[in-house]
């Protein structure tokens, strides 16, 4: 359970999209107003205990025992059913929430309990709400993970609802005019193109280094699948070059820590914590220079032999130190 301290829960909402304008959305994050991060208890409810049920609570205790300064953990609040069945299928929503059938409930690859319905609803809000966040404030996150592999319907790859599709469409119901979604999860982010590929105000950047869930981008969107350390980076910031006269009114980050190379689900031989240190300074200076709103979630990192669960803590609470531009 998360403790009382610099970084515990504020009684702070951020639910509610303000009114995205072209230049009325922030550029970055206010001088000394620190960086909201969505978490409730309810993100790590499920009773099928592993890293992406349970990883939220570890980086949140960890934030509560070596707090990382300019980063404030705030609740946010749950979605609803209707809010999901905007991008999943009825059937499959509702399957989630009852257990039946099994299988479609368990689509995603674990358990189902009781619980599930509650940690996704809540999770999957965490991206909405920081979504509202950053647009307000210029940068904001969810520690939230299990998104992208989820189609319309049914869920894959330990994700459920893909809750980067649900806020990229909701800021667009509400007045952003042009999305930007950067995947640099170990995997690819098939789930998400599968939702949003023909969307005219949706561009998906991915790059990833394990063929999962690999698909044909169209679109004008596009997927880089690394095979050699040394070219990661590169590749990385080739394809934000790329997108240098684009413009975009948010960027949804998923900032995977999986092509780690002591991951075990996905992990690159050479991709070591310097790299990944060095790939979200990467990614947040350049929303930085643009002058772009960015929300993001933690994405996929596993623990195995040779990344335990503090070395997994501390290759997420790079992200949380680099957007608090510390």
């Amino acid at each position: 359970m998360l403790g009382l301290g610099a970084t515990a829960l504020a009684a702070v909402g951020c639910d509610a999209l303000p009114s995205a304008q072209g230049s009325d959305v922030p550029a970055q994050r206010s001088h000394g107003r620190p960086v909201r991060v969505c978490y409730t208890p309810d993100y790590v409810g499920s009773a099928h205990a592993f890293e992406t049920t349970r990883k939220a609570r570890w980086v949140a205790d960890s934030l509560a025992a070596e707090p990382i300064a300019g980063v404030e953990l705030v609740p946010n609040i749950a979605l609803t059913e209707a809010e999901v069945e905007r991008v999943h299928a009825p059937a499959y929503v509702s399957a989630v929430r009852t257990g039946e059938p099994r299988a479609l409930a368990e689509s995603q690859g674990f358990g189902w309990d009781p619980e599930l319905w509650r940690m996704v609803l809540a999770s999957n809000g965490g991206v909405t709400a920081a979504v509202a966040t950053a647009l307000a404030d210029g940068v904001a996150g969810s520690l939230s993970s299990g998104l992208h592999h989820a189609r319309r319907e049914h869920g894959a790859g330990f994700c459920t609802f893909n809750g980067l599709a649900i806020a990229a469409l909701k800021a667009l119901d509400q007045g952003v005019k042009r999305v930007l979604i950067i995947d640099l999860d170990a995997h690819c982010g098939g789930g998400t193109h599968s939702l949003l590929a023909g969307h005219p105000s949706i561009h998906q950047l991915d790059v990833a280094v394990d063929e999962f869930d690999r698909y044909q981008p169209t679109g004008g969107n596009t997927l880089d699948l690394v095979g050699v350390a040394k070219l990661y980076l590169p590749t990385i910031q080739r394809r934000l070059e790329g997108l240098g006269h684009e413009r975009f009114d948010l960027c949804l980050y998923n900032a995977g820590m999986d092509p780690h190379e002591h991951c075990p689900v996905g992990g690159l031989s050479g991709i070591d914590q310097d790299m990944l240190a060095r790939r979200e300074k990467l990614v947040f200076s350049w929303c930085r220079q643009k002058k772009l709103p960015v929300a993001f979630v933690l994405a996929g990192g596993y623990i195995g032999p040779g990344l335990d669960q503090a070395g997994l803590v501390a290759l997420h609470r790079l992200t949380l130190t680099e957007a608090s531009g510390r």
